[in-house]
């Protein structure tokens, strides 16, 4: 059964956590949307530019089976800045529906929206003093009921595999891992 997931990215986003996240998701079958909170073409952190496939504000009307959101500076504090997205992430919490974060998000935006436990999270290391003075795991991913959080670029692969997992099975996620030439 296909998923829909949607992504969200802004100016300054972590490259390598977005283009993870949406290719392992693909590659399972879901139909992801990459949806833009500022500009249609995005600039990421390290200067990789690539279009979203539309601007948040036409997500408004959709369910998602999955919220999912990359980090990196400035990347993270464009997304908080972010009503519609406030909105959507909010509504998907109250539907007990799935959302997730990595790097700078979870402390940035989740943890700025009330939407972490503290303690029950995990997030890039320098981030985690704002999440209740630090009160994180330190593990690669943590999943604290409907909510995902993960480390940074070198766990983002780990991250959506998980992701995968959640949306579908421990056997899909196998076979993307294989497809993957993962160990």
């Amino acid at each position: 059964m296909e998923k829909k997931v949607l992504v969200s990215v802004a100016q300054g986003i972590e490259e390598m956590e977005a283009v993870t996240i949406i290719d392992v998701l693909r590659r399972a079958g879901a139909r992801v949307t990459v949806a833009s909170v500022d500009q249609m073409m995005i600039r990421a952190s390290k200067g990789l530019e690539f279009k979203a496939d539309c601007l948040i504000k036409d997500c408004m009307e959709e369910d998602f089976d999955l919220i999912v959101l990359p980090g990196g500076v400035p990347g993270a504090q464009n997304l908080r800045d972010s009503k519609i997205l406030e909105l959507l992430l909010k509504r998907q919490a109250q539907q007990n529906r799935y959302y997730a974060a990595i790097c700078a998000s979870p402390a940035v935006v989740l943890h700025h929206y009330g939407l972490v436990t503290p303690g029950k999270v995990t997030c890039f290391p320098s981030f985690s003093q704002f999440i209740d003075n630090g009160n994180t795991l330190n593990e690669n991913v943590v999943v604290d009921g409907n909510c995902i959080t993960s480390k940074g670029a070198g766990t983002a692969c780990e991250f959506a595999l998980k992701l995968v997992e959640l949306l579908y099975s421990k056997d899909k996620k196998s076979e993307v891992r294989t497809g993957l030439a993962l160990a």
